[in-house]
């Protein structure tokens, strides 16, 4: 088989390395990529914004499958475009990615499927959403609806910081992703990353990690894309999983269906694990980023074999094997991150880091000569 990869982080290195594993593959590009993904891919640049373009090298590559990594292309519309051009893709449709391209359109669904979720506003105006928040107090949630680089998330302890987070929004702070605000109860307990491979109709458990997002020692300081990542989460016995499962997952798939949007892709469900069981807070609908990479270290099946099962319906004769260690990754960061971090920074010892057992997943680096 012939795979397009595309993305250029940490998660698309995991993938690009399991991927180039498989038996199955005769040849794997990616784009843009990064100098990791270089040395288990060919490289190639596409702009893939533009979706014709993309298609257009995947007919003159003979490329069998087309491999989604971030969000934003999937809102956007790549899955449904390349489908429509005949080209199999990994990864939902514009309609199902709203999931994570609308916060709001996800705590809809919560509501209406009977999906346990914090209790939620929605509100296109300042005046609104600060009568909401004064009238339940701190601590609260404020969300942009949209996608905004992980950054459009206030968990605010007072009630000023709540009102300020409001005002950034509505100001434009997010661009058109602050235009609607979904304001949260704000919830207690221990979260967990939630993955699924689904096909639309299955949803196949597919790992469980827990990532670290604070940038100093002792979880202080700025949240970040994440800091690091283990796997399995501890907080997701078994019990807890299959109530995941039975709780939100399930209804979940079966809401997408019946509203014409069923769900094929990577679903990662962020809980709140409570006093009263696993809470929804957020739908991604790509893997995580650091958790794939823990997630790929363990998985022991062909992730082709589960990816192309997951494209053509076919997950529900599928399972997936897990190694019983644990993986975790650290993220080594520019001085400076996740403010404005200073590039150009020389990396060593690399060679030496990667003993056995253990894999350098490149994101934002280059090459020199």
């Amino acid at each position: 088989m012939n795979v397009l990869l595309l993305g250029s982080g940490g998660r698309e290195h995991a993938l690009a390395w399991k991927i180039a594993a498989s038996p199955l593959l005769t040849r794997l590009y990616a784009s843009p990529g990064n100098p990791g993904i270089g040395s288990v891919a060919e490289l190639v640049k596409l702009d893939i914004a533009d979706h014709s373009a993309v298609a257009a090298f995947c007919r003159e590559k003979k490329v069998d499958l087309v491999v989604v990594g971030p969000e934003g292309p999937l809102v956007a519309g790549i899955a449904d475009d390349l489908r429509a051009w005949g080209i199999r893709v990994f990864g939902p449709s514009k309609a199902a990615a709203r999931l994570e391209g609308s916060k709001g359109f996800t705590k809809d669904l919560c509501a209406k499927f009977n999906i346990p979720t914090a209790a939620y506003g929605r509100f296109s105006d300042l005046a609104s959403a600060k009568a909401y928040v004064e009238k339940t107090g701190a601590p609260i949630v404020i969300k942009a609806d949209g996608l905004a680089a992980g950054k459009g998330v206030t968990i605010a302890m007072t009630l000023e910081e709540a009102l300020a987070a409001l005002e950034a929004c509505f100001e434009g702070a997010f661009g058109v992703a602050g235009a609607e605000v979904v304001v949260e109860e704000y919830l207690t307990g221990e979260e967990a990353s939630f993955f699924c491979l689904c096909d639309g109709a299955t949803a196949l458990p597919f790992g469980t990690a827990q990532d670290h997002k604070r940038v100093g020692d002792g979880d202080i300081g700025p949240n970040t894309g994440g800091m690091g990542a283990y796997s399995p989460a501890p907080v997701m016995t078994p019990e807890m999983t299959e109530r995941t499962m039975r709780e939100i997952i399930e209804p979940t798939m079966r809401g997408m269906a019946n509203i014409g949007a069923p769900f094929a892709g990577i679903l990662f469900a962020g809980l709140m694990i409570t006093d009263q069981g696993p809470k929804l807070i957020e739908y991604n609908t790509r893997f995580g980023d650091p958790e794939c990479q823990v997630l790929m270290m363990r998985l022991k099946d062909d992730l082709l074999v589960l990816l192309n099962a997951a494209v053509d319906g076919q997950l529900a004769h599928m399972s997936a094997r897990w190694s019983d260690e644990a993986a975790l990754t650290v993220v080594m960061a520019a001085r400076g991150y996740p403010g404005t971090p200073e590039k150009g920074s020389v990396i060593r010892g690399l060679e030496q880091a990667g003993g056995e057992g253990v894999e350098i997943f490149h994101a934002g680096t280059a090459i020199n000569g």
